[in-house]
């Protein structure tokens, strides 16, 4: 199971914002990483690079490598609607996502090793695929003898709620209530420049 193991502060400096989450390593030095990053001066980007880095930055937040991220987009033409659009709601259709954005875990990266540790079932039966498809009406929920783990608990308490989500804090369970408006999800994102460029 692929994914990406090294430096989060050093990708969020690439990308000029705290991609994974709140980084208090990345307040103290916002400038790119390198020993000219202070130096600030740096060749304009064109627009095939501009592009590049906005696929790379969300393919770092949600966790993704390049050939499932791929498929995915793949997935989203396929769909009625704007390419952009069901390319976001795929990624947030994730269930680590949805573990993350329930407030289970911390991050997404904490979110997708309690699945893939058994810790998370989907409808009552354990799964362990981060990647797997959480469709509107589904119920995820903490498994009953891993409701009393330190990270679930501590995280539990310091969550962010979100509309088309649903959560009981007393049983750990939440509910995926319906896909979200493109609106609703809080990260900086522009997902025609990722369109543009896989249309190349």
């Amino acid at each position: 199971m692929a994914r990406y193991t090294g430096p989060t502060t050093k990708i969020a400096r690439k990308f000029g914002e705290p991609i994974f989450g709140a980084d208090k390593d990345f307040e103290k030095r916002n400038y790119p990483p390198g020993q000219h990053g202070l130096a600030g001066k740096r060749k304009k980007q064109k627009e095939y690079g501009t592009q590049l880095k906005e696929k790379q930055k969300v393919k770092y937040m949600y966790g993704v490598l390049e050939r499932q991220f791929h498929n995915t987009y793949d997935k989203a033409c396929r769909m009625p609607g704007q390419k952009g659009e069901n390319l976001l709601f795929l990624l947030e259709s994730r269930l680590d996502n949805i573990v993350y954005r329930l407030g289970i875990a911390p991050t997404r990266a904490a979110a997708r090793q309690l699945v893939s540790h058994h810790h998370i079932t989907l409808n009552g039966v354990v799964c362990n695929i981060p990647s797997a498809q959480v469709k509107p009406g589904d119920a995820v929920a903490v498994r009953e003898r891993s409701k009393s783990l330190e990270v679930i608990q501590n995280s539990v308490g310091n969550a962010t709620r979100y509309a088309w989500l649903e959560f009981d804090a007393a049983t750990l369970t939440g509910k995926y209530l319906n896909v979200p408006q493109r609106a609703e999800i809080p990260e900086n994102i522009n997902e025609q420049l990722i369109v543009d460029l896989y249309s190349k």
